[in-house]
This record gives structure tokens, sequence and C-alpha cells, in this order.
């Protein structure tokens, strides 16, 4: 067939799918892998990703979801950015320091894509509020730095039947978890991580034990990898797993998660 007649196959083919020759061009290195394809990313253009925490997570995971043309993020955190984030926290910028956290990853965000929509939520999420944002949400990144949030989210994700990734990292070390509710049953984070509200939250964190930046890094990117793996259905998704990573000696382990039938979130709570 002739280069010009491919050309206009190739064209009617976008327009029929709907998706633009700028959008074609954008994300073409993403449309040639065969499991993605077009389809694939008209389904990412019209998905809506919730992120719980824009720090060292939030930060990577938010960046490459945009770039690769998620059409609808949502951001919350409460905080603000500190000289100290900025080792990490890579969306930001040093004359960011004193904003808002999630306004100034909108404003990153829509710098490097202006083609998406992106939703700042300065606030932590909790009760209603959380429960609302999780219910319009295909799919929810945990990348938040405390036990509180973490297990709120958990059982957010669970009652609503939504895909929920969570990251976490600490000195070396960091951990991706990714948890399937979509048909309703567990395992949870709970099983995992057994907690209750009055229980004294585990003292440490990045503020008191460090943390190697391209570990947590890594942990968002990973975030962000598995997303579009969930979206797209390319792939397979490390669902109902815990994979760890050791950044001193570069080693990853994996580790299958069993349901806690006795799990207050995802099973009898007996």
């Amino acid at each position: 067939m002739p280069l010009i007649s491919c050309w206009y196959v190739m064209t009617a083919l976008r327009v029929a799918k709907m998706l633009s020759d700028q959008a074609f061009m954008r994300y073409n290195r993403q449309i040639m892998l065969p499991e993605i394809g077009e389809e694939g990313q008209q389904q990412l253009g019209q998905a809506q990703v919730l992120l719980v925490g824009a720090g060292g997570l939030g930060s990577p995971a938010a960046l490459y979801l945009a770039g690769a043309g998620v059409g609808n993020l949502i951001i919350a955190d409460d905080d603000e950015v500190d000289s100290s984030n900025l080792q990490r926290q890579v969306i930001y910028r040093d004359s960011h320091q004193g904003q808002s956290k999630v306004q100034a990853a909108a404003e990153q965000i829509k710098a490097l894509n202006p083609h998406i929509r992106v939703r700042p939520v300065q606030a932590r999420l909790a009760g209603q509020r959380l429960t609302m944002e999780v219910a319009l949400a295909d799919v929810v990144l945990d990348c938040s730095d405390n036990l509180t949030t973490r297990h709120a989210v958990n059982q957010a994700c669970f009652n609503a039947k939504k895909p929920l990734i969570s990251g976490a990292s600490i000195r070396w070390q960091g951990q991706l978890m990714a948890f399937d509710f979509r048909q309703g049953h567990g395992p949870c984070y709970h099983c995992l991580f057994p907690w209750q509200p009055e229980t004294p939250q585990e003292p440490q964190n990045c503020s008191n034990s460090g943390v190697a930046g391209p570990v947590v890094g890594m942990m968002g990117t990973m975030q962000a990898l598995e997303t579009i793996k969930v979206i797209t259905g390319a792939g397979e998704v490390a669902f109902g797993s815990l994979q760890q990573f050791d950044g001193l000696t570069m080693a990853w382990q994996k580790f299958n998660l069993a349901k806690d039938k006795r799990c207050p979130v995802c099973g009898t709570g007996e």
C-alpha cells in the first residue's frame, strides 16, 4: 500500500477512535506498545486517578501519570512545601517553599501536560470526603505517610470496590502493594498490617529515620506503572502481593499475601 494511503488509513482510524493527531503524536511511543495501542491510550485519557499524598511517592507518580496522558488527576494533601522536601519530592522547585503542595504540584503537572485535567484538594482526606473522592476514582494511589490515612484509604477502597496501589519507603527500603477490590474480596492492607485507631502509631518515618530519595522515587514510579497497567489491562498487576526493594543491595523480594479471615475490613471481623 502506498505510504500516502497508509497515512490516510491511520488518520481515519484515529478519528474513528476519537484520538486526535495531536494526542497520537504526543503519546506515540506509548501507543506503539501493543499492550496499550490507541485503545489503551483512549482509556488512559478517560480515566480518573486519585493520589492521596503529594510527597516523595506522589511526586513521581503524578508526573508519570500526567506524562502518560491520564486524563483526570486528583491530588490530595494538606501540607506545604518545605526545604527538607526538595531532596526527594521532585515535583517541587525551590521557589515553591511555603506554598501549598497540591497547588504547586498542579502547576507543575499542567506545565508538563496541559491537555489533562488536574484537581488539587488541599486537605487530609478522611470521612465522607475520602469516601466521595474514592468513589469517583477509577484507581487510588496511597502515597500517604501515616497509618491513620493508610488504613482509612484501604477501608474506603474496599467499600467502593476500587483498585488500590500502595507504596511506602523508609531509609533504604521500599514497599509496593497492590490490592484488587473490584470483586469485593481481599486480601487488604489491614490483613498485612493489623492496626486499631487507638493503637499508638509507629514513630519511625522519614523525618526521624531518613530516606534515600531515589528509593522513594522508585516506589512512586512503580505505583504509576501499576496504575497504567490497571487502566489499560496491559500485562499482569501484582495484586495480592508485597514487593520489597533494598536500595543497598538492589535486591527485590516478593511475598504473596493471604487474606485474614478475621480481618475487620475484608473478612468477618470476628
